[in-house]
């Protein structure tokens, strides 16, 4: 994260605060439920005494007084008791609250929060403290406790960052690396032997009461199976207990609804000059339990609000006492598992469909006078047929010159007979009546005098013929033409009739 955006980030939290300390902000109760109080306690929420200034404090056991308290004594004497002495998994009469046991876990659980803020609180004394030795050491190691132990391996010699075995096992070789160099070029000066033992003696507070804190978690997590089966099953023991610490109690847990519940543990604040960039909002113990973890970081706020959702479900059965063998826990994960599996597989292969067969049945054809007309109007021609037909082998011109390859075919060349003809079908022509034809056939003859254009013949003849006995003579030349086609009109022409032939009786001989 680069310094801009760390400003960015402090500014935010600025706001935050500011909200805060207004009823109904973040720093009051959410929905009024109890133990809500205690979420912001801890590394969630940093208390105000931490804004403090404890580098004049003289002794740690001034400020940090949890640990020599009486009630922090009496706990852990009954968490060593309950360890020693073991009881079986039970059936509980009653509710879960009025056992014994189960106050202590509450107990317990409240108090790993103030441990939390005692932390906090020694980290800040330190940190004070020891920013007269090492000021920069605070930016090189931003996590608390191991900045305690980075302080107490040190003390005033600096020189201990070189191939020490201790330091490597609370930081990694590259912060090693960067402390050690910039322990060689820091303005800070050498600690007194007072400074120096009350340093140390703040470190061990510090370091035992993070011990505490691990039996306790240790001890919680061992008994929620007896406590809530159903929700440690799902989330496991540790997250359930710190569900369950923060929320006030299994009861207080049952009451509250899926999206509270996702939210608690959430950190809100970080301690003034640390990075920010491990803060997601909206993400608390649940969003970071390994069932969630294992998903891709795409799909674990959608993960964190089902496990949610489940574990409120686990909570109102444990509440109830029901299924103590933890069988609707089991159900519940693995409905979870299934989901996280359906979520992970990868999208189906697209299939390119083909398009469905049309429904248009063949149409009705219609028939008739006008169907006929409209075929023959619009079926191919003469010079159509002729300009489609090509010879083979055979180069030809093109009819134009801006289409390439476009010719005439055989339109023009010998054989090609007459250029344009009617398209005539013989299975769609018109039938003609026989006193049609008879009429068609009159109109047709010729009547008076021969033309040379109606008759076609040629224009040179004449009726004027020479003769070898009278010379000239005057005839008709189609005389003889004209009786010849009135005999074939009168026998071989389609209006001919039958005709009676009436012969004469031969006279027998």
């Amino acid at each position: 994260m680069s310094l801009a955006d760390e400003l960015l980030a402090d500014l935010e939290e600025a706001g935050e605060e500011e909200d805060g300390l207004y009823p109904g902000g973040e720093g009051g109760e959410s929905d009024g439920e109890p133990g809500e109080n205690q979420a912001a306690g801890g590394l969630e929420d940093i208390p105000e005494e931490m804004e403090v200034d404890y580098s004049g404090t003289e002794s740690v056991t001034s400020i940090a007084k949890l640990r020599h308290s009486k009630p922090f004594a009496e706990i852990m004497d009954k968490i060593g008791h309950y360890v020693g002495n073991q009881r079986k998994n039970s059936e509980v009469s009653g509710p879960v609250e009025a056992d014994p046991e189960y106050r202590l876990i509450v107990a317990a659980n409240n108090l790993t929060v103030e441990i939390d803020n005692e932390l906090n609180i020694i980290h800040k004394f330190v940190r004070d403290k020891y920013s007269k030795r090492f000021p920069e050491l605070e930016s090189l190691v931003p996590n608390a406790l191991d900045y305690i132990r980075t302080v107490k391996e040190l003390g005033n010699n600096l020189e201990k960052c070189k191939n020490n075995e201790t330091l490597q096992q609370i930081l990694t070789n590259a912060t090693i690396m960067v402390v050690s160099v910039t322990a060689s070029t820091t303005q800070g000066t050498m600690l007194g032997e007072d400074e120096l033992q009350r340093l140390e003696e703040a470190c061990d507070m510090a370091l035992e009461l993070n011990q505490s804190k691990h039996r306790i978690y240790e001890y919680v997590e061992s008994r929620m199976s007896f406590i809530a089966p159903n929700l440690s099953i799902i989330v496991g023991a540790s997250t359930a207990a710190k569900i369950m610490g923060v929320a006030g109690g299994l009861t207080n847990l049952s009451k509250m609804p899926a999206c509270n519940l996702m939210l608690l543990g959430a950190q809100r604040k970080t301690l003034s000059g640390f990075s920010s960039t491990s803060l997601l909002p909206h993400t608390g113990y649940i969003y970071h339990c390994d069932v969630v973890q294992s998903l891709p970081p795409d799909l674990r706020r959608k993960a964190a609000r089902l496990v949610a959702a489940k574990c409120t479900l686990a909570a109102r059965v444990d509440s109830f006492h029901e299924s103590a063998v933890g069988k609707v826990g089991y159900d519940l994960k693995e409905e979870i598992e299934r989901k996280f599996d359906k979520w992970q597989e990868p999208p189906p292969v697209k299939q390119v469909k083909p398009l469905p067969a049309p429904l248009d049945g063949q149409r009705k054809k219609r028939g008739g006078r006008r169907y006929r007309k409209m075929k023959e109007r619009l079926g191919l021609t003469e010079i159509r047929k002729h300009a489609n037909r090509m010879t083979f082998a055979e180069i030809e011109d093109d009819a134009y010159q801006e289409d390439l390859g476009f010719s005439l075919g055989q339109l023009g060349k010998s054989g090609s007979g007459r250029v344009r003809q009617a398209q005539v079908n013989d299975s769609t022509k018109a039938r003609i009546s026989k006193s049609l034809q008879r009429t068609l056939q009159k109109q047709s003859m010729t009547y008076g005098g021969k033309s040379t254009v109606r008759d076609r013949s040629s224009g040179t003849s004449s009726s004027v013929a020479f003769t070898p006995l009278q010379g000239l003579e005057i005839v008709n030349p189609q005389a003889a033409e004209k009786k010849v086609a009135e005999a074939n009109q009168k026998y071989f022409s389609n209006m001919a009739e039958f005709l009676k032939v009436k012969r004469e009786k031969e006279d027998k001989v």
